[in-house]
């Protein structure tokens, strides 16, 4: 699905973005965000056919574009990417430390053990070797901006979410120690927690499992589902993803200069 930008509100000409998940929809939306404004796209994902197809939508901008593939959870892989980044483009002034993945959902004593490590090894130890690679390579460049990917599920626990709920909590911890350690570095941190965003992979993946759980909170038909969420949102809609870039851009603006350690919710009222 191509995200197809709006106008852009701040400029980032001559700037560069590295977007871990960039081929993802939050990663795609900001591409696309960035890109419009003028920036450098550092594209870095594990799904080369999707990071082609965006690459191809990307060149439409006529900013420089690298796609690169990167294992979060691999230090040595994250460290020589950013390497090969900086030799290619000489600089990276913003990090979207995105990647993740949303990971099973059931209830927590038929939570599997073996997805639970898995969302805590992509959504913490992988955010982690991205966010201490960011910071080191920024730091040698003077200062710059990292946004993490955390959620909505980081502030208030969702049901049959243990494992990603549990992440995101921590990438907003992570997140909130990384802006005291770097602010006199002039490396500015902050989290985005989205809450209910579609269309897109996530948004129906979550309707369609929260709906076979048989819990008590949803119904078992997916679009019954989809109609619960919804009305659990003030504003009676879903966020777009369009939405969450905005929120990105934002945080990584010079609009943002004096804001450090933040988490943007981005949740229509919840």
């Amino acid at each position: 699905m191509a995200t197809q930008a709006g106008t852009a509100t701040y400029s980032f000409t001559d700037k560069t973005i590295l977007i871990t998940g960039g081929a993802g929809d939050f990663g795609r939306a900001v591409d696309h965000r960035f890109a419009s404004s003028g920036a450098g796209i550092i594209l870095l994902d594990l799904n080369e056919t999707k990071q082609a197809e965006v690459a191809a939508e990307l060149a439409n901008y006529k900013v420089p574009i690298a796609s690169l593939r990167c294992d979060v959870t691999n230090v040595d892989e994250v460290k020589a990417t950013f390497d090969r980044a900086i030799n290619q483009f000489g600089h990276i002034d913003y990090v979207f430390n995105n990647a993740g993945y949303q990971g099973a959902f059931a209830t927590t004593d038929n939570y599997p053990e073996d997805d639970f490590r898995k969302v805590i090894e992509i959504n913490v130890v992988g955010v982690f070797h991205v966010l201490k690679t960011a910071a080191t390579c920024l730091k040698q460049q003077g200062g710059g901006a990292i946004v993490n990917t955390a959620s909505y599920a980081g502030v208030v626990g969702p049901a049959n979410m243990l494992a990603y709920g549990a992440s995101k909590f921590a990438v907003i911890g992570m997140t909130q120690t990384a802006a005291k350690d770097l602010a006199l570095h002039k490396i500015r941190v902050n989290a985005l927690s989205p809450a209910l965003i579609g269309p897109g992979y996530m948004w129906t993946r979550q309707t369609e499992l929260q709906a076979a759980v048989g819990s008590q909170y949803f119904d078992t038909d997916p679009k019954v589902v989809e109609q619960q969420m919804i009305q659990s949102v003030p504003m009676r809609r879903l966020g777009s993803l369009e939405e969450v870039a905005s929120g990105v851009a934002f945080l990584m603006s010079e609009e943002a200069t004096y804001i450090t350690g933040f988490n943007l919710e981005i949740t229509g009222g919840q």
